[in-house]
């Protein structure tokens, strides 16, 4: 299969391409391919004519994204709009990553791909935009919410608070969950979806829920580093951004397509590491 990925830079980005590798993948960085330009992405599909398009590029910075609302909503919205606007005149699938955050946390349940998106950021919000964007313009389409995702090479929670484990004591917050999501896991699990042809929602992230004291923890543990490790409300931690309560996420979809436990990755993750 030719496979067109848009944000090849990023953690998923790099775990596809590392994923794909019985396949012909053309990475592109925003660089080469500005997804907020139509002419951009009608040009890049017209000149390596791919069987897929997978958008991992996005604007991720969630309390950036409250003051600078506008160019979230260009990358967020605007460029799936265009991705989906070129596929679907070139009769191709699209496959576009979304998140967690499209949801307001409220539930005492993980959230699963038929449950009603409430956002309570301007990035749900731009994100949101963009899967509905997809929708609409490409039945063929394959939208993947996942969450709380982390990689060696990338700038993630668990790189800050390895960044932060030679000091005696950190803390952490215990009052929010999420799914925490190895990236090369999630690129193993999409590689499967996108041979199934069975386009819709998807909710793939690391298997279970933690919160983010829980997840540090584990962090240090696999890593063998003996800091403590505080539990506190996120109240002590004020962010321009409200976070979901509980963004935990599942499946009911099918094929039932699931990631190995959120602990794995991280035992995963620190032997990348060493």
């Amino acid at each position: 299969m030719k496979i067109l990925i848009a944000g090849c830079a990023g953690q998923l980005g790099r775990s596809l391409v590392a994923a794909l590798v019985n396949d012909e993948v053309q990475g592109a960085d925003r660089d080469r391919l500005d997804i907020t330009r139509l002419a951009d992405v009608r040009q890049a599909i017209t000149t390596f004519t791919p069987d897929l398009v997978i958008n991992s590029a996005a604007y991720n910075d969630v309390d950036g994204a409250e003051s600078n609302t506008a160019q979230a909503y260009r990358i967020n919205a605007l460029g799936p709009r265009n991705l989906a606007l070129a596929t679907a005149a070139a009769g191709i699938p699209l496959l576009h990553v979304s998140t967690d955050y499209v949801f307001d946390g409220a539930a005492d349940r993980p959230y699963h791909e038929f449950d009603l998106p409430r956002p309570l950021s301007a990035y749900g919000l731009s994100k949101l935009a963009g899967e509905i964007a997809v929708k609409e313009l490409n039945c063929r389409h394959y939208i993947v919410r996942t969450a709380w995702l982390f990689h060696p090479a990338g700038r993630n929670f668990l790189k800050t608070m390895r960044s932060l484990s030679q000091r005696p004591q950190v803390k952490a917050v215990s009052d929010q969950y999420g799914s925490p999501t190895y990236a090369p896991h999630l690129a193993q699990a999409i590689s499967e979806l996108i041979r199934s042809e069975a386009y819709g929602v998807y909710h793939l992230a690391g298997q279970g829920g933690a919160s983010r004291f829980e997840l540090t923890r584990m962090l240090f543990c696999s890593l063998g580093l003996e800091t403590e490790v505080v539990p506190v409300s996120h109240a002590e931690f004020p962010a321009p951004a409200p976070r979901p309560h509980n963004s935990v996420l599942t499946t009911a979809q099918e094929p039932a397509i699931v990631l190995p436990p959120w602990q794995e990755g991280v035992r995963a993750y620190a032997r990348a590491l060493r």
